[in-house]
């Protein structure tokens, strides 16, 4: 019963990061075919994606009542988030939109080096040789046969890594962290959408009607698949196979991101790309399975000294 527990867990994880991986599918039509501009993409993106969110909670049953004070640490999360998405989506008009989502890929170094930082957990070698690794990967990937990709692309692409990253540091750290998961994840869309409601009367003239019925539907699958589906799927693959295993799948984000860059927008990828994407894998992994370890000899601790 326990292996079916956790086999439904890597289920949900391949699920939400793979969803997630599908972002630029949806993305670059809309900007390059349909002409629908970033600010109304995202802002229709965390809109309906609220949408969908709520209809989950109510349809599970739970109470979406939330206290003022509660109120200002979900804006605070919903901007780190919003920025997320905001700075991803521009990398794409700069870089290939798998290596943006590659590179954005290197958050869980990002939060480690903050809770070293600033909360005085303990370093490690692991870390320091996961970053000097993701660093030869990025290189390798960014620098292809002597050719350099956009700087500024490669930039807002990496701003993603500390955005996201202070975002899992907050989620962990704010008492506002310990609301049911699927309401906070509501409560941080909605305040995305609001973000980008305002975001988008100074940037593309205000949010405009949906220019035709296929945007609308690249728009609807994007809330759907790369937002509440990856979401919705990682709340469960964090229940029943640990925040570890679904951490380390969560590789299959880049990949996916990588495999329909190659395959339907014919970005460019060389074997040099290849070697960095896995040095990149690498040394998120090797982060993820170091802080497991940090745990596990912390958790030691306590029992022995019981």
């Amino acid at each position: 019963m326990k292996g079916l527990t956790s086999f439904k867990g890597i289920i949900y994880a391949m699920i939400s990061s793979g969803t997630f991986g599908l972002i630029p599918l949806f993305t670059i039509p809309l900007v390059e075919d349909l002409g629908v501009n970033e600010a109304n993409i995202l802002f229709y993106r965390f809109f309906l994606s609220a949408i969908m969110m709520g209809i989950i909670c109510l349809f599970r049953s739970d109470s979406l009542k939330i206290e003022k004070k509660q109120i200002l640490p979900i804006f605070a999360l919903g901007g780190l988030y919003a920025l997320t998405a905001l700075f991803l989506v521009y990398s794409y008009n700069y870089i290939a939109s798998g290596v943006a989502t590659t590179i954005h890929f290197l958050y869980p170094i990002c939060v480690s080096l903050l809770m070293v930082l600033f909360f005085k957990e303990q370093k490690s070698k692991s870390l320091i040789i996961a970053a000097l690794l993701s660093l030869l990967g990025v290189a390798l990937m960014c620098w292809t046969d002597g050719v350099s990709m956009n700087l500024l692309g490669v930039f807002l692409a990496s701003l993603t890594i500390l955005t996201y990253g202070t975002y899992i540091v907050a989620l962990n750290q704010m008492k506002v962290g310990q609301l049911p998961a699927d309401v906070l994840t509501f409560y941080v869309i909605l305040a995305g959408a609001i973000i980008f409601f305002v975001y988008a009367q100074f940037d593309g003239g205000g949010v405009q009607a949906i220019p035709s019925f296929k945007a609308g539907v690249y728009l609807i699958a994007l809330a759907f698949l790369a937002t509440v589906i990856s979401d919705f799927a990682l709340i469960l693959a964090v229940k029943y196979a640990g925040s570890t295993v679904t951490a380390i799948l969560g590789s299959m984000e880049p990949l996916v991101a990588v495999s329909v860059g190659i395959l339907v927008f014919s970005e460019y990828f060389t074997s040099q790309s290849m070697i960095g994407l896995i040095l990149i894998l690498a040394s998120v992994v090797l982060v993820i399975l170091s802080d497991q370890r940090k745990k596990k000899l912390a958790l030691q601790k306590v029992e022995q000294n019981k």
